[in-house]
This record gives structure tokens, sequence and C-alpha cells, in this order.
């Protein structure tokens, strides 16, 4: 293991593009790149919400979750504005996010307020469309989270933290979603935070439960497991590295104080596949 950056306060939506790995260091309000020689840009500053998932359409303009107003934001390197609005059909806070190749945008929920320990409750994953229009796509998620899809794009796996399950979707050509099914369990004790794809057809879940990124293939076979010591709360593969995201809390308070979250790099056995 190798630490490529710290000091953050909490980074999630790990993306590897342009040769750089780019992210939201969430509760410091910021999308950020890094290099692999651990160069840190600030590419753009939410005032007043916080950042998280990350995509780009066909075009090249990145799109950015905006968690608490529950929105999806556009940015070209210059003006930030709405791109879709969510709030009428995300229960709660909005978080990871996948954009296909067609630009089509599959957007998580918490369902319920995850910090203040609510009550858990299912909830649904969105699509935005390149129209701009958003429509519930599946239903009765339990908080979820990373989202990857095949590189052929004929399936999307979503991880459901709190179901401790990565459930695989068809995909229609218009993007809809069926035939539910489970496409791994987690082992006892972890969870799927953010998650990526490889080239041979395993997926990484980084588990702050467990303290680790875990990687599995279809039907639950643990491959590898990275002890990170520490909350592992996303992950993305780019080149032969493996970029896992840590932190001691994933607490927006804690996280502020303590400014301890750090991106911390491992040996990849395989290529990153599919997207993100």
């Amino acid at each position: 293991m190798a630490i490529l950056l710290e000091g953050l306060c909490f980074g999630e939506g790990p993306r590897w593009r342009d040769g750089k790995l780019w992210f939201s260091d969430m509760h410091d309000q910021r999308v950020c790149t890094v290099t692999t020689a651990g160069e840190k840009q600030v590419v753009l500053k939410l005032e007043d919400d916080q950042p998280s998932g990350l995509g780009w359409l066909p075009n090249g303009r990145l799109l950015v979750v905006s968690m608490t107003k529950r929105q999806l934001l556009i940015f070209d390197g210059t003006t930030l504005e709405v791109y879709a609005d969510l709030s009428h059909l995300a229960p709660y806070h909005c978080n990871d996010m996948v954009v296909d190749s067609a630009g089509r945008a599959y957007v998580g929920n918490f369902g319920f307020n995850l910090h203040q320990q609510a009550k858990p409750r299912k909830t649904n994953l969105i699509r935005v469309d390149p129209d701009r229009s958003a429509k519930v796509v599946a239903e009765d998620l339990f908080f979820p989270n990373g989202t990857v899809i095949t590189p052929d794009e004929k399936t999307l796996i979503v991880g459901e933290t709190f179901a401790r399950v990565l459930s695989a979707f068809d995909t229609d050509p218009d993007g809809g979603l069926s035939d539910r099914r489970v496409w791994a369990q987690l082992p006892k004790g972890a969870v799927p935070d953010g998650i990526c794809l490889d080239s041979g057809g395993g997926i990484w879940s980084a588990s702050p439960s467990s303290n680790d990124c875990i990687r599995q293939i279809e039907g639950g076979e643990v491959t590898h497991r990275i002890d990170t010591g520490r909350g592992a709360f996303a992950c993305m593969i780019g080149g032969d590295n493996l970029f896992v995201l840590t932190s001691s809390s994933s607490d927006p308070a804690k996280c502020r104080a303590n400014r301890d979250a750090r991106i911390e790099v491992f040996p990849a056995p395989y290529s990153a596949a599919g997207y993100p």
C-alpha cells in the first residue's frame, strides 16, 4: 500500500479519466483531481451542498451529484448549473452514480437520514436521460450505492449497502432495468459502498464495516481481499492501480474535524472494465 493523497475530509466517487483520478471531497464540498504523482487540483466547489457521484456525458461535460439538494449538476469547465432536479423522486440524500455511453445517468439515494440514525428503509434508483428527464427505474433497494455497468452495457450492478448484496439487472436498449437478481452476497461483516468492475469479470467492493476492499466474481466467491485497517468507502481502477478511498469516519462533523481521509494505492490484478 502507498498513500497517494491525505488530509481530505471524506473522499467519494473516484473516477479515472485522462490519466488522473477524479473524486469528490464530499464534506469539503469540492470536486478534485489527483495525478499518480500526488498532484492535487480543485476542479470546482459547491458553495451550499456536498458533491458525491461523478460522470461524463458523451460531449465531455461533467455531471456531479448534489447530495442534499437532490440534484444532478452539469459543469462545462466554467459554468455550473442544474441538469436535473431529483427532489420529487429521491426520498433522501442522493449519493453515487454511473453514466452509460449514451449519457444516461443512474443515481442512487440514501432513502433515510443515516447520520441521525433514522429507521432504515428501502428506496429507489433514478435514471436521468439525455433530455434531462428523470424517472425511477428500480425500487425496494436497501441503500443503493456504488453502481457499475458491464462493457457490453447489458447488465447494471448496484451495491445495496444495508442488504450486503450486489444486485444485477438486465438493461434494455432504452435504459430500462429488468430481471433483478443477486450477483453476489458480501461476506459476513462486509458491506458494499463504492464498487468498480475489472476486466477479469470481478467487482471490487470498498467495505467500511470490515475495513477492507474485496474482489468477488459472480456467485460470490472472494478472490482477493485487501486489508485497509480503516474504513474503505470507495474504489476505482486506473492503469495498473487500484485506488481505495479510506477514512476513520463518515460522520460529517468528525470528517471536517479530523481531515484524516486519504487515497491509498494498491497493485490491481486486472485492468478496469465497463462503466464508470
